[in-house]
């Protein structure tokens, strides 16, 4: 078994391989909603998201060095706080990856074939889920190529806006349609933090390679600061570049922002290059999203929490059940809801998924612990207060399916 993994990813590859979790779906989709919220104070929530994801990963960092096995924060929480506690984690993490999924699916869709756009979030659920059952994953030289063709993309983007080469169609175009009104004020800008959190959401991938990189405390606390530093420096240069651009209420009614500042008429093939970049990263987190939700399902049904036949595994080595539920659940979440509930939805439940795992690093032993304590009670306070400060109808059915399904896997299996 210790065989089947190597130590062979430096501090580079687990920078690139978080960025490649990171800086896809949220970076095309996130900008809308969170300018309806915030505004013109739109840089402000964007450094709120950042210091909530930055308290986050300190917690998962330490919890994954003391806890180097699948399942994330389901068994950090249970093996730390109670099982009760890693239930409700566990919940927390397939309700807010199944929305994420959907995001991605959608963000997809409308960049591709903004005509039809559900048709083409489907077929890209059902072709990602078909890879992962047969077991298709990026690898480190995937993940360079893919941030690499990412970051070019959003630097045409700050190019664009901030020079004003495109942005200026673009307003003209949206200003075609009564701007949306945004909220603004403290109250706006905590409500927007919470939705670019999502966006930040996959630098979670980096503490899930505590058996894969060398000298793993060093590496992991390393790779999470730079690659939470560089997400943070580009996200911030998007949204400047978008409310020099278009402004925040034009910004607000856009679906598709990024293409929207660039895909003028005078230059039409840069709107091109950025559907495809879009296509690209939101296949990408797709594929990353599934199969971290796959994965613990499979550590939930292996304890009984689950239906038990999700823990099969299948002759190419993977949980292939638990794919197929993962992507059934991600096409509904894509009917229902469209990319900006969805993402809502996810953001809600992803928070509450680490408000627990920092209450699970807090009991971390000082000598377990690399980060200090105050980093973990900080991230608890925000991921709280920016959960309960959502929109009010995706925090209601946040709360009402958490409830559900956590108290359906408490009470079925005893039964």
């Amino acid at each position: 078994m210790s065989s089947s993994v190597q130590r062979r990813l430096g501090t580079a590859d687990a920078v690139v391989l978080g960025l490649a979790a990171m800086v896809g779906t949220g970076v095309f989709a996130v900008w809308g909603p969170a300018a309806a919220a915030a505004g013109p104070w739109l840089l402000l929530s964007v450094v709120l998201a950042g210091v909530v994801a930055a308290c986050n990963a300190a917690s998962t960092a330490d919890l994954a060095v003391a806890h180097p096995e699948s399942g994330g924060g389901y068994v950090y929480a249970r093996e730390r706080v109670s099982p009760a506690a890693g239930r409700l984690a566990g919940v927390a993490f397939l309700v807010g990856k199944s929305a994420s999924a959907a995001a991605a699916a959608g963000v997809f869709g409308s960049y591709v074939l903004p005509s039809a756009p559900l048709p083409a979030a489907i077929l890209a659920v059902v072709v990602s889920t078909a890879l992962n059952t047969a077991g298709v994953r990026w690898t480190s030289r995937g993940a360079y190529a893919l941030v690499g063709g990412t970051l070019v993309v959003l630097l045409l983007v700050v190019v664009v806006g901030l020079s004003g080469s495109g942005g200026g169609d673009a307003v003209a175009a949206a200003a075609q349609t009564a701007p949306v009104p945004v909220q603004g004020g403290p109250l706006g800008v905590l409500t927007a933090a919470g939705l670019v959190f999502f966006a930040f959401a996959g630098y979670a991938r980096i503490a899930t390679l505590g058996e894969e990189v060398r000298d793993p405390r060093r590496t992991l606390r390393r790779a999470i600061a730079v690659a939470l530093g560089i997400a943070l420096v580009v996200y911030l240069l998007v949204a400047v570049a978008l409310l020099v651009g278009m402004g925040s209420e034009h910004l607000a009614g856009e679906t598709s922002p990024l293409v929207a500042l660039v895909d003028s008429g005078r230059a039409p093939g840069l709107g091109v290059l950025v559907r495809v970049g879009a296509a690209v990263a939101a296949g990408s987190a797709l594929l990353s999203v599934l199969v971290g939700l796959s994965r613990t399902g499979l550590a939930m049904a292996r304890r009984g929490e689950l239906p038990t036949c999700l823990a099969v595994i299948g002759p190419r080595g993977t949980p292939w059940r638990a794919d197929l539920v993962g992507g059934l659940v991600a096409v509904v979440i894509t009917v229902l809801a469209g990319p900006a509930a969805a993402i809502a939805l996810s953001a809600c439940s992803v928070l509450v998924y680490y408000a627990v795992i920092n209450v699970a690093a807090l009991r971390l032993p000082a000598t377990e612990r690399r980060w200090p304590a105050w980093t973990a009670v900080l991230g608890l306070v925000l991921c709280v207060g920016l959960a309960a400060l959502l929109p009010l109808t995706q925090v209601l059915i946040t709360a009402a399916v958490l409830l559900v399904i956590w108290t359906a896997c408490t009470v079925l299996p005893r039964r």
